[in-house]
């Protein structure tokens, strides 16, 4: 089986989440850039990317550039097309644009691969379980009032969620913090998986200081404390605080995850397709933080992460963000609280042809 022709499309969808009830939808727009490569024997396997904003042109025509170079290769040679890429695309890697685009590539050809075989890109990848626990994301925004969380909490945890994460980092006070965190553990009880992600708007001392005045919400992690390369200083929190530090999903290519790995600077290993540069590298970073003997996390793209999450000893749970699903014909389903694996070839996704003609532009 040869890479025959390469297909992309740039979508731009409402930037909403299904899972916030009751508040305005954001006016504004969230890109995404598809990709099809298509092959001699007339499979078909599919990726995507985004984080482009005004740079999603340029994004696309990194995912053509990339994809065309593959045009010609068996797609299960993943290290030979990730090698010729990064030769070709000169010094413009490992991070950025072309790590990006190159996870698109990356994806379809697993996809590609998982359909020749009648095999889900879980069970090539492992297999280990048909589903994953997942959280409810995107839903307790640090722009929600504190009474508004009270009640999507228990919300979420009607519609089945047994985990979900909150935002905190923009409140005036450290008593304002706390407050947030104690209105949503009251809320839901003690029996729900709470995390709060900070992306990266706190101090060490800070951190260090809100984190310990709010152990007794028993959060599951604390995600992105303080700035995403401060290797030590994320060290210094995850020694001071009970609480389990989760970071990760800023960081381009795997060698950055040796870094934080090495200084001890977190707990839970947080891995973004997109950043890390597809499967073949996510499943790099796992492997390493099996061998520090830590849990690793999905960070959006639940449908795709499913597969990567079941597939290994030490996936933890999915992040349920519902960001890229009104893209596809169907999506994973959640049963008890867990995303289950599709059980159909490769990803057992589809891109829906409605959604490409309402949302494609150009």
């Amino acid at each position: 089986m040869k890479i025959s022709h390469v297909t992309t499309r740039v979508l731009s969808t409402p930037a909403d989440n299904p899972l916030v009830v009751g508040l305005p939808a954001p006016a504004d727009t969230r890109e995404f850039v598809l990709l099809e490569l298509g092959t001699d024997q007339g499979l078909v396997g599919i990726g995507l990317t985004f984080f482009g904003g005004a740079l999603t042109p340029a994004l696309r025509a990194a995912v053509e550039g990339l994809a065309r170079i593959t045009i010609g290769m068996d797609p299960s040679q993943v290290e030979a097309i990730a090698g010729k890429c990064r030769r070709l695309a000169g010094s413009s890697g490992p991070g950025g644009i072309f790590s990006l685009a190159l996870s698109a590539v990356d994806m379809a050809c697993w996809d590609l691969m998982g359909k020749a075989a009648g095999r889900s890109v879980c069970a090539l990848l492992g297999g280990l379980r048909d589903r994953a626990p997942t959280y409810a994301s995107g839903a307790l925004m640090r722009q929600h009032p504190v009474d508004y969380l009270a009640k999507a909490g228990p919300r979420l945890r009607d519609m089945g969620f047994r985990q979900m994460k909150m935002q905190c980092g923009s409140e005036p006070t450290i008593a304002a913090s706390v407050e947030r965190v104690r209105v949503m553990r009251e809320s839901i009880g003690p029996d729900v998986d709470l995390m709060c992600d900070i992306n990266q708007l706190w101090s060490v001392h800070h951190a260090i200081d809100v984190g310990q005045r709010i152990r007794d919400y028993h959060l599951y992690w604390l995600e992105d404390p303080t700035t995403h390369d401060d290797y030590a200083g994320l060290a210094r929190i995850a020694d001071a605080l009970d609480t389990p530090i989760a970071a990760g999903e800023y960081h381009y290519g795997i060698v950055p995850f040796r870094h934080l790995l090495e200084a001890r600077s977190i707990d839970i290993v947080m891995i973004d397709l997109l950043r890390v540069g597809g499967i073949t590298q996510w499943m790099k970073v796992a492997g390493m933080a099996e061998a520090f003997n830590l849990p690793v996390v999905s960070h959006l793209i639940p449908e795709i992460h499913v597969h990567l999450i079941a597939a290994i000893p030490n996936g933890l749970t999915v992040e349920y963000m519902p960001w890229t699903l009104r893209l596809y014909e169907d999506t994973p389903k959640i049963e008890d609280g867990k995303l289950v694996v599709p059980d159909r070839p490769g990803l057992g996704l589809a891109f829906d042809q409605a959604a490409i003609k309402r949302y494609q532009v150009g």
